[in-house]
């Protein structure tokens, strides 16, 4: 009866239901702060196999499975286009040691646990091992950032799922690849044959698409406007093109596209970075919800107890053993190869990628292919879960924490952010200076103070600076636009509600002034960078109060009745920053850090 009324719904109404559940659970996740993989995962599986209120196949019909396709198809270009070789080869030998022998080594145990534990084909398990090597790099930063790891290990783990993310998806096409030739080649040799000429013609369409879209934009044929819709559209061309021409050719050449354009040093790289921000919050959000609500109760009563020997396999065998064996011998830490070897929390990308293989092989025969679906739905829900809850007491165990506090990184090396991390450091607050100037940071080299001398925008800042440990970032160098560059394209890394920077110097015309919608959020009194210049100068200071519930803040405006509030400080070492007095509250040993007179700071 659920089934007949979902088949009813307008087909509008079908794509906003897919999109509000998609986007509006990993929103709700984002407030719980819960992985959003568990949100989507409960909120699939209520509407579609529980209560039967949504069903794809019914509602979609045989319009599903291309939309499948097309989603996947993205997604996977959009891994492709994360992995810059330059920045490989830049990154820590143990991140190479993990992408050269540990992704090989963790395709071949997890097809190893799939067959002998799982039970499934060999087909089936080394498409679906290939998938497998995938860590999540959109699951592993909210870890990495609630664990507050040591720099080292934090960027093992973080780079690791970034450039294994395509890595899994060449692995996985690949296999599905070797899997077709062999149901449809009529011998050896023609099997040999068909799958050379697959990937020669799938390499051959991605370079050449890759190539023609770097040519294009570098040499300013595409305006800037267009630049993202035109991707978007060559992708969708060269997928069909590369399927049309050859069979289930499509999702390698898209792969190898994205990993041509990521490596073609494109100046309108940072608007490419946009466009695979937004896809993967849409398609990915979309993809699982259709995949979770698409599962029949019959499918997933094939969980049993294989399923939970194999998840648990992966989690003490698949998983931890080729990362040992990759980091052997090198200047890693033991402690830091078991942190590593025992965190690998599965993502969505690996259930959209694995339910749209899974549903492939089965049409080419592979009849227990239908049990892919199920078992990544149960690796990626127990992983994250898992790793969710043991990450930080793990990291702790083995000594591997850099800081149980959120830090803040200052832009500038002026007195007042100088005054500012004195402050917040007195107090037991990680904080790092950046400073594009070298001669700007003698006062905080002199201060005693953690400094980062180049861009922060930088690859070489996002090597070096585990920003994963810091919570909050101020913009306050003298530079307006400047600010408002960083403070608007680290947005997304720290949360907008974390992003602070000067009040901006206002033009005679607002025509000519920067858009209020970019930057940051105002801090310290909404002064300009020129104004908390001239109060240094003019000998101001930062204090540090503690508040009671004898001394609150009424009495601390009492008592300081010129004082500009910064920011405050729980006991617990959660830092507010403050815009306004106003925006002050008091709770017992809260810290309230404030700019002061000279009679009053000295």
């Amino acid at each position: 009866m659920a089934v007949a009324e979902t088949s009813g719904l307008d087909p509008v109404l079908a794509f906003a239901v897919v999109g509000a559940l998609g986007v509006g659970s990993q929103w709700l996740a984002w407030r719980l702060r819960l992985p959003g993989i568990v949100i989507m995962l409960t909120v699939g599986l209520l509407v579609g196999p529980i209560f039967g209120l949504f069903d794809p196949k019914a509602q979609f019909g045989d319009m599903l499975k291309p939309m499948v396709a097309i989603a996947v198809a993205i997604i996977l270009f959009e891994g492709g286009l994360t992995l810059n070789l330059h920045a490989l080869s830049d990154a820590a030998k143990g991140v190479r040691r993990l992408v050269v022998v540990g992704a090989p080594l963790g395709w071949l145990a997890s097809t190893s646990v799939l067959h002998f534990v799982a039970g499934l084909s060999w087909e089936a398990s080394a498409v679906f091992g290939g998938i497998m090597i995938v860590t999540g790099p959109t699951v592993i930063a909210p870890l990495l950032r609630q664990a507050r790891l040591q720099r080292r290990p934090a960027n093992l783990l973080q780079w690791e799922a970034i450039v294994n993310d395509p890595v899994g998806a060449l692995a996985a096409v690949l296999a599905f690849e070797v899997v077709v030739v062999m149901q449809t080649a009529t011998g050896v040799a023609h099997a040999v044959q068909v799958l050379l000429v697959g990937i020669l013609v799938a390499t051959v369409l991605g370079v050449a698409a890759g190539w023609g879209i770097a040519r294009a934009f570098r040499g300013g044929w595409v305006p800037e406007y267009m630049k993202v819709p035109a991707l978007f559209v060559v992708v969708l061309a060269v997928f069909a093109l590369s399927d049309h021409a050859l069979h289930e050719s499509g999702l390698l050449t898209v792969t190898i596209m994205g990993l041509w354009i990521a490596n073609a040093d494109l100046p309108s790289f940072v608007e490419l970075r946009r466009f695979k921000e937004h896809a993967t919050v849409l398609l990915v959000s979309g993809v699982f919800i259709l995949l979770a609500a698409g599962m029949s109760l019959d499918t997933l009563q094939t969980l049993d107890w294989r399923a939970g020997a194999f998840v648990l396999s992966v989690i003490l065998i698949a998983r931890p053993v080729p990362v040992l064996i990759a980091l052997a011998f090198s200047n890693v830490p033991w402690r830091e190869r078991l942190l590593v070897g025992f965190t690998g929390p599965r993502g969505v990308v690996l259930v959209a990628v694995a339910g749209l293989f899974g549903e492939r092989l089965v049409t080419l025969g592979i009849a227990d292919a239908y049990r892919i679906a199920p078992l990544a739905f149960a690796l990626v829900a127990t992983t994250v879960v898992l790793h969710g809850f043991t990450l930080t007491p793990l990291a702790r165990l083995l000594g591997l924490t850099a800081s149980t506090r959120p830090g803040v990184i200052l832009l500038g090396g002026s007195r007042w952010t100088v005054g500012l991390a004195e402050a917040l450091q007195s107090i037991d607050v990680p904080v790092v200076i950046s400073e594009r100037n070298h001669a700007y940071l003698r006062r905080a080299r002199e201060a005693g103070l953690s400094i980062y001398y180049g861009d922060l925008l930088s690859e070489d800042a996002h090597h070096r600076l585990n920003l994963v440990a810091y919570e909050k970032l101020i913009c306050a160098t003298d530079d307006d636009a400047y600010n408002t560059l960083v403070a608007t394209d680290l947005a997304p890394e720290f949360g907008r509600q974390n992003v602070y920077q000067l009040k901006r110097l206002k033009d005679n015309s607002s025509r000519h002034s920067l858009p209020n919608t970019l930057g940051g959020q105002p801090v310290g009194d909404d002064e300009t960078f020129f104004e908390t210049r001239s109060r240094m100068l003019d000998g101001w200071g930062f204090r540090v109060t503690t508040l009671s519930e004898t001394f609150g803040v009424e009495n601390w405006r009492e008592t300081h009745p010129d004082a500009i509030p910064v920011a405050q400080v729980t006991a617990g070492g959660a830092v507010t920053l403050i815009s306004s007095v106003e925006a002050l509250r008091s709770a017992e040993g809260t810290r309230l850090i404030a700019l002061t007179p000279p009679k009053i700071a000295s």
